[in-house]
């Protein structure tokens, strides 16, 4: 896709893979960090089957696909009802966060709707040794409190997760910066606004264009990120445009 992540994987049908062919598949996307499997005719089932092959699926909390409690639908609603315009990395507010996110489209604008990616390994190599001693030392506090006022719950019962502010990836050893304005409150024992000064400047640094990269979403589309070390951002450019695309995501370990 881009010099920065992202792998185009061509003429291959997920519906009809195995084992063998996943951990194939799972080296580059340790390497890529985003894989696009575009023209798939899925169901589902199909979906679930080939997710399943990562690890143990994750319900979302508010709402899902009826009959499908690891499927959410993300429907063009207009961009006033759009929650996903930021740069965030999924759940990082659970204790567990989902290693990777699955998004399949049945539905795409014939312009924008685009997704973008930011590799947060390369954000973390191009600190200074000042700041890779600083951030290294740090661990930040995650909060879903506003997410589920959105979906209208109780913000006393949301979920909250302390991680560090460097997470080593768990399969290729990456170190990687993982904060998001999305979710991320305040460093531990640092003041909300202490912490303000220097989580505006991880969120400018890590989201810079030369760590990015875009995918065009056809119909057919099926794309998976790796959350453990990259954020992403749905761009609402499309107006009313339908855009359908079911999504759900592989559980994964404590942030380490």
């Amino acid at each position: 896709m881009s010099a920065p992540l992202g792998a185009i994987i061509e003429d291959i049908d997920i519906s009809n893979v195995d084992a063998a062919a996943v951990a194939e598949l799972n080296k580059l996307f340790c390497q890529y960090h985003v894989l696009v499997f575009p023209k798939q005719q899925l169901t589902p089932d199909q979906q679930v089957a080939f997710a399943q092959y990562w690890g143990e699926l994750v319900p979302f909390p508010y709402g899902s696909l009826p009959g499908q409690p690891n499927i959410i639908e993300l429907r063009n609603k207009g961009k006033k009802r759009d929650v996903n315009q930021h740069w965030h990395s999924d759940m990082t507010y659970d204790p567990n966060p989902p290693k990777l996110t699955m998004l399949y489209a049945l539905q795409a604008p014939a312009l924008g709707g685009e997704t973008a990616f930011a590799n947060q390994i390369h954000a973390y190599e191009e600190l200074s040794d000042g700041m890779k001693a600083l951030v290294d030392s740090l661990t930040a506090k995650h909060s879903a409190k506003d997410l589920a006022r959105l979906y209208g719950q109780d913000p006393d019962q949301a979920s909250e997760a302390e991680h560090p502010v460097v997470r080593t990836h768990d399969e290729t050893g990456a170190r990687a910066l993982y904060v998001c304005q999305a979710f991320t409150r305040e460093f531990k024992d640092w003041s909300r606004q202490e912490s303000k000064v220097l989580l505006d400047y991880l969120y400018a640094h890590c989201v810079r264009p030369e760590y990015q990269a875009r995918h065009q979403w056809q119909a057919g589309d099926l794309v998976m990120w790796d959350n453990r070390c990259l954020l992403h951002y749905a761009v609402h450019d499309h107006g009313d445009d339908p855009r359908l695309i079911h999504r759900l995501q592989v559980r994964g370990g404590a942030p380490r």
